[in-house]
Parts: structure tokens; sequence; C-alpha cells
């Protein structure tokens, strides 16, 4: 009796200990989303800056004191020069863009261009570092009306994928005026894909009948619950063929060169074929590219972040993660579909 009674003690104290340390994290938790959400508006960063202070800390490891001291003066007086009078180098304005299912990056996307094209002249350029798979057809789309909107105003475009630009991801690439790949970064999926599942037969196992009742003959057309016809299949692939029409249509006005016939089947390649093909225009990485570009234009990063209240902050975050589960899933999917 008195060993059942330490034992129910024992479990009282382990559950009383467990609800503690969830309400921590959850203090906790609500403490960093607070952190990270305090701040709005726009950030700057100047990375020819950065890359400077990161060869500077490397070089005072590796050289002498003396060579140190040496390389040090040089640079704070280089950039005491540049800060009062300017280096007199065009600039370029970079911004990453990585993508979901949703582009839910695309509200950061449309502040960050509005602010470059605020202060750009012709003698600038913009370079986005993407890395997108690609989701929804209208997300996608505003994504690439934004980068459109640069190029409308007159303003250079590269764009540099290191990992993914296919399907939307590649729809908001194909605007630019250069495409910068990595030797293994993936482009391409020009087409269109629409999976659904369709429960019926096993409703109907059960007894369960659905009711759908609709105005307009093409209200719904393939559904989940319900019986699909093959008229029904036939209406849907007739709107993702008009979506598919619209794609190429967009990869045509921006890339007239490329042969539609051989890469709108929604088929991907890596860099070194997609080079080939005139999906990419180099092979390079982006980190390549900038060092590159840094010793002829001022690089500057822009970022803007978007500040949220707490509760739609852990809202998001709680959206985010079935994202980024269905986002798994589609990646999986995708993977699976590539060479071994």
């Amino acid at each position: 009796m008195l060993t059942d009674v330490f034992a129910q003690y024992g479990l009282f104290l382990l559950k009383v200990v467990t609800i503690v340390i969830a309400i921590a994290l959850v203090i906790g938790f609500a403490a960093a989303a607070g952190r990270k959400g305090a701040q709005d508006g726009l950030e700057v960063e100047n990375l020819n800056k950065k890359f400077r202070d990161l060869g500077a800390t490397l070089k005072k490891s590796v050289l002498g004191k003396a060579d140190a001291r040496k390389e040090l003066k040089a640079l704070k007086k280089q950039q005491k020069a540049e800060a009062k009078q300017g280096s007199g180098k065009p600039r370029s304005f970079v911004v990453d863009f990585k993508g979901d299912l949703k582009a839910s990056a695309v509200p950061s996307l449309r502040e960050e261009v509005s602010a470059v094209l605020d202060v750009a002249t012709p003698g600038d350029e913009v370079l986005l570092r993407l890395e997108n798979p690609g989701g929804l057809v209208h997300e996608h789309g505003l994504a690439a009306s934004q980068l459109v909107r640069i190029r409308e105003a007159g303003i250079p475009l590269i764009v540099c994928v290191d990992k993914v630009a296919a399907s939307g991801g590649y729809l908001m690439a194909c605007v630019a005026n250069r495409i910068v790949a990595a030797p293994f970064a993936i482009l391409g999926s020009i087409g269109v894909l629409a999976q659904i599942p369709n429960f019926n037969r096993l409703l109907d196992s059960h007894g369960v009948n659905v009711e759908q009742i609709t105005a307009g003959k093409y209200k719904r057309t393939v559904t989940m619950f319900g019986e699909n016809s093959d008229e029904d299949r036939a209406k849907l692939r007739e709107e993702l063929e008009d979506v598919h029409l619209l794609f190429k249509g967009a990869v045509a006005n921006y890339r007239p060169d490329l042969d539609l016939e051989k890469v709108a089947t929604g088929e991907h390649w890596y860099g070194t074929r997609a080079l080939e093909l005139g999906l990419a225009d180099e092979l390079k990485t982006s980190d390549e590219y900038l060092r590159q570009r840094a010793e002829e234009r001022d690089l500057y990063r822009i970022t803007f972040n978007i500040k949220q209240p707490l509760q739609k902050r852990l809202m998001t975050s709680v959206d985010g993660a079935l994202d980024r589960a269905a986002d798994s899933r589609w990646r999986r999917w995708f993977e699976s579909r590539l060479p071994r």
C-alpha cells in the first residue's frame, strides 16, 4: 500500500514537472518570437565591407603583427575615404528569395523591389539569389510580376540559382536579363500539375453520400469527395493546358531564343545541361559571382522585415510548419524523379 502511495506521488510530480517545462517552453518560444519580430522595416548590408572584414580577420590571424597592422591601417583608410566621398562605383542591389508552395516571401519582395526602384539608376543592377521549387500558380505569378517591375524600369536584373528554380521558380527566373546557375542547380520544369485524391469509393463503401450543388456548369469539376466524370477530368485538363500556355508565353517573352517544344515539357535539367538548352546564361555559384562583382561594383544586400503581432506570428509558425510538411512531401516526390 505504501509503495502505491509513493508511486502515485512520483507520477504526480512527474506530471507537474512536465506541465512546468511545457509552460516554460511556450513562454520561451513566445519571447523568441517577440524578439524575432521586433525589427520592422528595411535593412541594408554593405557586402563589400563584409567581404573586406572577413579577409581582414583571416589576415590578422595568419600574418605577422607588423603586416597585419599595415593591412588594417590601409583598410581603415580606404573605408574612411569611401564613407566621405563614396567609391564612385556603380551599385548592385542584392535580394534573396526562398520560395515555398505559397511563395510566402512575396510581401517582403514587394517592399524590397519598391525600395530599390526608388533609388536605382540605369547604371545600377538588381541581383536576385533565388531558391524556389515552385508551387501555386497565382502566388508565383505575383512573385514574377514583382521582378517584371524591375525590367520595366530599365534596371538590369540578374538571377543567381544555386540549388533550384523549377516550375514557378523558373517563371520568376526567366524574367531576368541574365540567369547564372551553379553546375548542379535544377532549372526548368516548365509545366503544370494538379494532383487530387478522391475518397468517393471509400465514403460510398461506408454508406456516406456526398451532396454537391453548384450554380454554373464548371463551378466545380474534379472533386475530392464526389464522383468524377470523364467530362470533369477533361475540363480540368483543359484548364491546366491553358495555364501551361500562359507559362510558355511568359518564358517565350523573356527568353525568345528558347526552343519551347524542347524545354516546355515539364522536365528539369541540371545547370550544365540547362546552359546548353538556353535555360541559363552562365555557370557560376552566387558566391563566385558576387565576389567578382564586388571588385567593380558596390554591393548592397536589401532585406525587408515585416513585423507581425505575436498571435499572428504563432499562427504563422503553425501554418508554416504545415506548409513545410507539404513542401517536404512535394520535394520527396520531385527528388524521386531524379536519376540515381
